[in-house]
């Protein structure tokens, strides 16, 4: 009988407790820091990697929106600078599947999931306060005639000439075909068909 309590009162603390053993925290070490060494060392390839954007268009975004109040707070625990939040944001917004998930992000920055969450929910109001300013589509204007006109010579350069005409095509993400189109057809496939 002795042996049968002592089992269920074993059974019954492993049911109430979460761990078996104490947890260890996870180390973290930021790779923040490595945009600035790969900016200083000319690797635009890797900041490329990470942010999807060239240093000099992240400064230009860094001064569009750093004045913004969403930025500023009166709490004895300061933000985290603009270009950190921002950077955030962009290795977020620039992947998908696993590399975009928040755990991820966290890690890669150093900073908490909610600290992650924070900083994407500051940039993206802080960006669509500008968003009539620089996404635009009005074929009047002779600056989108041109733009167009480019995007135009890009896709006949880069796939074929009967896509030129295009207009807001995918970027290359991927959607399921039933089978492969017989007209352009490698043009739809990919590496994983």
């Amino acid at each position: 009988m002795s042996v049968e309590n002592t089992v269920t009162a074993l059974t019954d603390e492993v049911e109430r407790s979460c761990y078996l053993s104490a947890c260890q925290p996870t180390p973290r070490a930021p790779q923040l820091q490595l945009l600035e060494e790969w900016c200083i060392n000319n690797n635009l390839q890797k900041f490329r990697c990470k942010l999807h954007v060239n240093p000099n268009v992240f400064a230009h975004i860094i001064q569009r929106i750093e004045g913004h109040p969403v930025f500023s707070n009166n709490s004895n625990n300061p933000q985290l600078g603009v270009p950190i939040q921002l950077a955030i944001f962009l290795n977020g917004v620039g992947h998908y599947g696993n590399g975009a998930m928040i755990n991820n992000l966290a890690e890669w920055a150093g900073v908490s999931i909610g600290t992650v969450y924070n900083c994407f929910c500051r940039v993206m109001i802080a960006l669509l306060q500008f968003h009539d300013d620089v996404i635009h589509f009005n074929p009047m204007e002779l600056e989108d005639q041109e733009e167009w006109e480019q995007e135009k010579q890009w896709v006949e350069s880069h796939s074929c000439m009967g896509w030129r005409g295009g207009f807001l095509c995918v970027d290359g993400s991927p959607f399921n075909l039933f089978q492969k189109p017989s007209w352009h057809g490698e043009g739809f496939f990919d590496r994983k068909s």
